[in-house]
C-alpha cells in the first residue's frame, strides 16, 4: 500500500505485485458524504426496521451469491490464506443474517412499565450519521460488525476501510449498488489516518472505530469536544493460562488458532500464554510440532495454513520487536526471523520465552505469528501475568477443573473468556474490552442497541 495525495496503490502483500488504485478522498469529498448522508438520513429512517431489513436482506444476498469473489479478494489484498478468507467470509454472512432475522424484535418499543392507568415503553432511535472506521485484517467481517448495525438501527453510514485494503472498499460500494439499495445511505471515503481524523472532526452523530488503542484514544479526545457517543473496539494482549490439569493434545490446535489465525493479525487473538511449570515443556514440545506441521506460504495454496503480514511495514514493526527481545535476553523457540527465501511480507510462526518487562514484546500488542510462553506456578500467579497489561479484550482458559475456570474468569479483566477453546463470537453475543480494549459493545443484542438512542415515552392509557 501507498498513499499520495491523490491515490491509493493496492500491492499483494505474498509478492509486493501492484493490484491497482484508488482515488484518495480529499476535504471536500469527505464533507459531501457527511451531507448526502445526512440527507438520506430521514427517508431511510422513516422506512422503520421492517423497511430497512428488507433493503439490507438484498446487500446480504448479493454478498452471499458472491461469497468466494470476496474470499479470493481478501487472500489477495490482505494475504490472509483462502481457507481463512473463506472461513471469514462465512462468520461475516452468519452474523448478517442473524441481525437481519432478530432486528425487529431487539429494537421494537419495549414495555418498562404497566398498570390500569399508565403505560411505560422503552424506543430505539438512530442518532443519524455514524462515521464507521474499520482496520483490514478481516475487510468484510469488520463492515458487518461496525456498520451493519448502525444501519438497521435507522443511521446512515460514512464509512472508512483501511488504505491496506482499497480494492475491498470499492467492492463494497459495487455491492450497496448492485443490490439496488437507496443512494447516500452507504457513502465510503479513502484515505489513510488523516481522513479517518478528518472523518471524526466532521458532523457526524456517533463514531465507531476499530484499530489501536493509540489511534482510538486519538479519535475519543477528538469527537469528546462534540460530546457523541462511540463505541471504541480496540486493540488486546490476550492472555492464555494452561493448568496443571488441561488435557494439552485436545487443546494443542484450539491454542494454535487462538493465536495464529491470519497469520496472528486478530485483535482478539491469544498474545501470551501461561502455562503451569509442571506442564511447560509438554505445551512448548507439542505445539513447536505441531506449528512445524503447518503450511506457511502462498496464501492462495488450498493447503496453507499461514500467509503473510498485510505489509512489509506490519512485517518490519514486528521484525523490530522480535529483534528488541532477542537483544535483552529472549530465548526463541521456534522461528525468530524473516524467511530468507521470503518475497513477501512473510514472518516465520515464532515461540520465544523468558520474556521481560523492559521488552518492547511484553509490553506491546504482538501483531503477528510470535507468541510468548511463560511458566507459572500458583493459580494467584497466573491470574496476576495475565492481567498485567492496559488491554482486557479477551482471554483463554484451559482446565478440567469448571469450577476453578469460573473462579478464573472471574477474576480476569477482560471482555471475553473462554473455556477450553470454545468460540465466544457468536452473533447473539456483544463484543469488546475491558481497558485500553475499548468502550462500548458491537454485536448481539446489545451491539444493536449501542447504535440507538434510547428515549422512554410514559403515556396514559
Amino acid at each position: 500500500m501507498v498513499v499520495t495525495s491523490s491515490k491509493i496503490n493496492s500491492t499483494n502483500p505474498a509478492t509486493f505485485e501492484f493490484l491497482g488504485e484508488v482515488p484518495a478522498s480529499s476535504p471536500d469529498n469527505v464533507k459531501n458524504a457527511i451531507a448526502t448522508a445526512r440527507g438520506a438520513q430521514p427517508s431511510w429512517q422513516s422506512l422503520g426496521i421492517a423497511g430497512r431489513v428488507k433493503e439490507l436482506q438484498k446487500l446480504y444476498d448479493y454478498l452471499f451469491e458472491k461469497r468466494e469473489h470476496y474470499a479470493q479478494l481478501e487472500t489477495k489484498e490482505m494475504g490472509q490464506p483462502i481457507q481463512g478468507s473463506r472461513s471469514s467470509v462465512a462468520w461475516a454472512l452468519k452474523h448478517f443474517q442473524w441481525n437481519l432475522k432478530n432486528a425487529a424484535q431487539i429494537l421494537a418499543p419495549e414495555t418498562s412499565y404497566e398498570d390500569d392507568v399508565q403505560i411505560h415503553q422503552i424506543h430505539y432511535e438512530p442518532y443519524g450519521v455514524a462515521a464507521v472506521i474499520d482496520p483490514w485484517n478481516f475487510p468484510l467481517s469488520n463492515f458487518v460488525m461496525g456498520a451493519l448495525q448502525p444501519l438497521l438501527a435507522g443511521n446512515t453510514v460514512v464509512y472508512k476501510l483501511s488504505e491496506e485494503v482499497p480494492l475491498f472498499g470499492q467492492a463494497l460500494d459495487l455491492a450497496w449498488k448492485e443490490a439496488q439499495l437507496p443512494k447516500g445511505v452507504f457513502m465510503q471515503v479513502y484515505g489513510a489516518g488523516d481522513v479517518g481524523e478528518l472523518l471524526a472532526r466532521s458532523e457526524i452523530d456517533l463514531l465507531h472505530f476499530t484499530g489501536s488503542s493509540a489511534v482510538g484514544k486519538k479519535l475519543y479526545m477528538i469527537v469528546a469536544e462534540k460530546f457523541i457517543p462511540v463505541t471504541l473496539e480496540l486493540g488486546g494482549s490476550d492472555a492464555g493460562i494452561i493448568f496443571e490439569d488441561a488435557d494439552i493434545d485436545r487443546m494443542v490446535q484450539p491454542i494454535f488458532w487462538a493465536k495464529f489465525i491470519n497469520a496472528g493479525q486478530i485483535c482478539c487473538g491469544l498474545k501470551r500464554l501461561f502455562v503451569h511449570e509442571s506442564r511447560y515443556q509438554e505445551l512448548v514440545s507439542k505445539l513447536s510440532k505441531f506449528i512445524s506441521e503447518q503450511k506457511v506460504g502462498d496464501p492462495n495454496d488450498e493447503r496453507t495454513v499461514i500467509g503473510p503480514l498485510v505489509s512489509k511495514a506490519q512485517r518490519d514493526r514486528l521484525s523490530a520487536q522480535v529483534e528488541d527481545a532477542k537483544n535483552k535476553g529472549v530465548e526463541v523457540i521456534l522461528g525468530g526471523k524473516v524467511p530468507s527465501e521470503s518475497k513477501g511480507a512473510y514472518f516465520e510462526p515464532t515461540l520465544l520465552t523468558k520474556v521481560k518487562e523492559d521488552m518492547r514484546a511484553y509490553h506491546e500488542e504482538l501483531f503477528g505469528p510470535v507468541l510468548p510462553i511463560t511458566p507459572f506456578k500458583s493459580e494467584a500467579e497466573a491470574i496476576q501475568k495475565a492481567n498485567d497489561t492496559p488491554y482486557g479484550l479477551s482471554a483463554y482458559v484451559y482446565t478440567s477443573d469448571r469450577n476453578r475456570f469460573e473462579r478464573v474468569a472471574d477474576q480476569l479483566e477482560a471482555g471475553s473468556i473462554s473455556h477450553n477453546g470454545v468460540d465466544y463470537s457468536l452473533p447473539t453475543n456483544p463484543f469488546g474490552g475491558y481497558k485500553s480494549s475499548g468502550i462500548g459493545k458491537t454485536c448481539g443484542k446489545i451491539g444493536l442497541q449501542h447504535a440507538c438512542r434510547i428515549k422512554v415515552v410514559a403515556q396514559e392509557k
